[in-house]
């Protein structure tokens, strides 16, 4: 086991490895606009997995993919070139869904904006049912004595 902070040293130098060889290096046609997001390393340095986005259609994003796995060697060789561990890690590339989460959480807090409104006018004109205090016992006599 290696450690956690050579483990995220090593995944920050492959990012930046894969980034750099993906825009000088590979010059596949059906690359769409591709941004390395993340990388992280399993503790034994022995698997790195790439995050991207790919900024298009699903079948941009379907091509980007086809692209990345058939590019994988030549990115493998890249990072072995450019670190200094005595292995080089296998690379895996997972589609970051953290954009398509983000949208899904801005949907969410828009239809919520939208409802608070709705409640808001409702409730402009509205009254209690039983008063203000609905829980206040009317005083009789001998509660004063």
């Amino acid at each position: 086991m290696a450690d956690p902070a050579r483990a995220a040293r090593l995944a920050d130098r492959i990012k930046i490895i894969v980034a750099q060889a993906l825009e000088r290096r590979i010059k596949d046609p059906r690359l769409g606009f591709i941004t390395v997001t993340d990388a992280r390393v399993t503790n034994d340095l022995q698997h790195a997995t790439v995050y991207y986005t790919v900024f298009g259609s699903e079948e941009e994003q379907a091509s980007t993919r086809a692209a990345l796995e058939s590019a994988k060697g030549i990115l493998r060789a890249e990072v072995g070139k450019n670190i200094t561990a005595r292995l080089t890690p296998t690379l895996t590339f997972v589609p970051d869904e953290v954009p398509v989460n983000a949208a899904h959480i801005e949907d969410l807090l828009r239809q919520t904006k939208e409802r608070d409104a709705e409640l808001a006018a409702a409730r402009e004109g509205a009254e209690y049912a039983a008063g203000e205090d609905a829980y206040k016992i009317a005083e009789t006599d001998e509660d004063e004595a």
